[in-house]
């Protein structure tokens, strides 16, 4: 079923949404000491300067070889392609570092208005990137659809007002962490036909 009003939109999450660049975070919390599903940024930031340099030096080493190696999701060129022709705004936003984000678009050859990384605006699941891009676009934060994998995208869109999707590249949704807070998920962006008509715009493909 649609949306009550189209969307107008679009803000991807980009590491395990728009790419995979096989980022091991239980490894990365190992070798910072931290416990196990310890939000990173949020731990690192808690730590005394020393600790947390050592940790940022970490992160960003492993940030870095997923962007080195990262490879598109199925179906992201396509959809992309349709979402643009529609005239709709897209922008990534994620957690990883603005150096990382744009290396990693370049490498995949993705291209969006915006790119906001966490040098840029309190990381998720604060709302304020989203309340931003939606007064930069002067768009009401219900227009914009919030697009991720992971439990902070959706917490992200929900606090800001936006919709959201939960995309699961094919798990099963009660796997997913966040799902029982999506407005919806998906399994797949070679699902176009469906994709459309839930953000309101039907039989647009072409």
């Amino acid at each position: 079923m649609p949306f009550s009003s189209p969307i107008r939109a679009i803000v991807f999450d980009l590491d395990g949404t728009l790419v995979d660049s096989a980022l091991d975070f239980d490894a990365m919390r190992l070798e910072m000491g931290l416990s196990h599903n310890q939000p990173i940024l949020e731990a690192i930031e808690a730590l005394a300067d020393h600790d947390a340099a050592r940790c940022r030096e970490i992160l960003h080493r492993h940030e870095f070889e997923g962007g080195q190696r990262a490879v598109l999701m199925p179906g992201v060129p396509e959809f992309l392609a349709v979402v643009r022709r529609l005239g709709l705004h897209t922008a990534v936003w994620t957690r990883n570092s603005r150096a990382v984000a744009l290396a990693t678009l370049a490498r995949t050859g993705l291209e969006f208005e915006v790119v906001v990384a966490r040098d840029d605006a309190p990381a998720k699941p604060d709302p304020t990137a989203l309340v931003d891009l939606a007064g930069r676009w002067d768009l009401k934060p219900a227009e914009l659809l919030m697009v991720g994998d992971w439990v902070f995208d959706i917490e992200a869109g929900r606090n800001a007002g936006a919709r959201t999707a939960l995309y699961t590249a094919g798990a099963a949704v009660h796997d997913c962490e966040g799902h029982e807070l999506a407005d919806w998920h998906f399994a797949s962006f070679h699902d176009v036909e469906a994709l459309l008509n839930r953000m309101g715009y039907g039989e647009c493909r072409q």
